[in-house]
């Protein structure tokens, strides 16, 4: 079997293939593949462990039908037509949980520095800007006993809310399809409606996989129902907000402030105004850039190719 790895992630996976007996193909350069590079390079291949920066859509799927599995180097897949790819009987499989620490401590220092505003006041410095003590310049605020809401809680939800828990003893408000039992057991969490995690919560932070029901929840009508006190976090998908309205929001203190690891669109613009909000933070998604996470994606992808060369079902199979 051959594999296509059109990214380059960390060797420990790709050694995992190799041993296995599989011929590797490993793009190194810095920059992604085209769209005709990877074309032209999936045709020569059995198998893609591949990552979110490339959309298998319909049109690549069918100019694709050899594949014999497309194994994700990440949690999350929207970026592949599953539906074309079960037409096609092209297994499609991830790396769940491969990320769940790395991706909670990120929505946590987010929260953390939109609350002190610590991005902005870092860049005053830089700027030459440190003159003397002001007293009542650039006023933060504190999260001890606050409410913290999540938007979907799976393991990376659970996590960050368990951090929130234990930091700053936070209630936890969640709104999920479904009840989390191990949440409201440990955290002594309370599953409320999305209008009442609105209304409550002074962070709200997104943690559910984007879907044609998740995507653009959060919205103007959205965050005109926030507490105009509150912090907006999301490090799941950009395409869970609406960028302009989240800008708009801030612009009308609507809510007070935005931590962002993912936005929309990816990469973000320079002269983007949120930049130069002092009360926001962005980062550029990086929610699972550790040794840790990464390593652990290679290997998870890995194990999906691994057992379907074998014959074995596929630990992660989505689809």
């Amino acid at each position: 079997m051959k594999v296509l790895v059109p990214l380059n992630i960390p060797d420990i996976g790709i050694e995992m293939l190799k041993k296995e007996g599989l011929e590797v193909t490993k793009w190194t350069k810095g920059l992604p593949m085209t769209k005709e590079e990877l074309y032209e390079a999936a045709a020569k291949h059995d198998a893609l462990l591949s990552t979110s920066n490339y959309k298998f859509d319909a049109e690549f799927l069918n100019a694709n039908k050899h594949l014999k599995i497309i194994s994700q180097y990440a949690a999350g897949y929207d970026n592949i037509d599953l539906s074309e790819a079960k037409k096609l009987g092209i297994p499609i499989a991830n790396a769940p949980n491969s990320m769940t620490d790395a991706t909670a401590d990120m929505a946590f220092i987010l929260m953390l520095a939109v609350s002190r505003r610590m991005l902005y006041m870092h860049k005053t410095i830089a700027k030459g800007e440190w003159k003397h003590f002001r007293p009542q310049a650039h006023l933060g605020m504190e999260l001890k006993n606050k409410t913290v809401g999540i938007f979907g809680l799976g393991r990376i939800g659970f996590e960050f809310a368990r951090r929130c828990k234990g930091a700053y003893g936070m209630n936890v408000l969640y709104c999920n399809r479904s009840n989390n039992q191990e949440a409201e057991e440990e955290l002594q969490a309370k599953k409320v409606s999305f209008d009442e995690l609105l209304a409550q919560s002074d962070v709200i932070s997104a943690h559910c996989a984007l879907t044609e029901d998740t995507k653009y929840t959060f919205d103007a009508e959205a965050f005109q129902k926030m507490k105009p006190t509150s912090i907006f976090v999301n490090t799941a998908r950009g395409q869970v907000h609406k960028e302009a309205d989240l800008i708009t929001a801030l612009q009308n203190k609507e809510i007070w402030g935005a931590g962002l690891d993912v936005t929309d669109p990816e990469p973000m613009k320079s002269d983007n105004p949120l930049l130069a909000m002092e009360q926001v933070a962005v980062t550029p998604h990086i929610g699972s850039a550790t040794i840790e996470a990464r390593n652990q994606m290679s290997v998870f992808a890995a194990r999906n190719i691994i057992a379907l060369h074998r014959g074995e079902p596929l630990p992660y199979l989505v689809s």
